[in-house]
């Protein structure tokens, strides 16, 4: 694997790791596994006694506080990375919210607050981290960001999330287009349903996943670590001709609708 694959000299941002069972703690496993630099970000105080010891395995640094819901935080992580390296390689954006309320209801129920804020978290932050990494890119880069299924087909009790996920697919696309001549890609991750701290807000999850693995293909799920393996890839090298994909990691779950 590291013959095929290394991430040596590379230097990347991980964005969303809340604890052990994170796919973006797994994405930062795979990356410093395959030799690349990393520097890690956590939300706030509470999530820092989780975080923390996660960076230290990995040697990220710098490690840094980061809510994109708090005026000039995501700036001030951009801001060190380029004193502190000068570029930035890749980028693995894994972070979502919507309040409670909004979540488990139904989508023309949804307040516009909560809409407005599912958007800004879970969308718009993505958009922003591509704008900032932009001038650090160079040398072009990737740009990673995680969505779900449930964006383009209905998937029972996932909600308002399914339109901020489409908005962020189409995203994806656009932004490839637009960062294409930069040499910078840009792709989603589209892994089925994962036991993580996010997914433990949908209501019902379970039953979604025992349904999944039922019906997919190959009779199983996808795990973090699947999630991890293929986000590695596709910042390499091997992958720079890829980009504006959204990448499947759900044991052929798409194919069936």
């Amino acid at each position: 694997m590291t013959e095929f694959l290394s991430l040596a000299g590379k230097k990347g941002l991980v964005v969303g790791v809340a604890n052990e069972n994170s796919i973006a703690w797994s994405c930062a496993r795979h990356f410093h596994q395959l030799g690349a630099d990393l520097a890690m970000t956590y939300v706030n105080d509470k999530a820092l006694k989780w975080v923390e010891p996660l960076a230290k395995r990995v040697d990220a640094d710098p490690f840094l506080p980061c809510d994109v819901r708090e005026p000039g935080q995501l700036e001030a992580v951009f801001a060190e990375l380029e004193q502190r390296w000068g570029k930035v390689d890749f980028l693995l954006h894994s972070i979502a919210f919507a309040p409670l309320e909004d979540l488990h209801g139904r989508v023309v129920d949804s307040s516009q607050g909560g809409f407005m804020q599912a958007m800004d978290v879970s969308c718009h932050s993505f958009i922003r981290m591509a704008r900032l990494a932009e001038p650090l890119m160079a040398d072009g880069g990737a740009l990673l960001t995680v969505s779900f299924y449930g964006s383009e087909k209905v998937v029972d009790d996932y909600n308002l999330m399914g339109p901020v996920k489409a908005a962020l697919e189409s995203s994806v696309r656009y932004m490839a287009a637009e960062l294409g001549p930069q040499h910078i890609r840009v792709h989603a991750l589209s892994p089925g349903p994962l036991q993580t701290r996010a997914a433990s807000g949908i209501a019902r999850f379970d039953e979604m996943m025992e349904r999944t693995r039922k019906r997919a293909p190959q009779a199983q799920l996808a795990d973090i670590d699947d999630v991890g393996a293929m986000a590695a890839f596709l910042v390499s090298d091997r992958a720079k001709t890829l980009t504006g994909n959204i990448t499947y990691i759900d044991a052929g779950y798409h194919v069936i609708g």
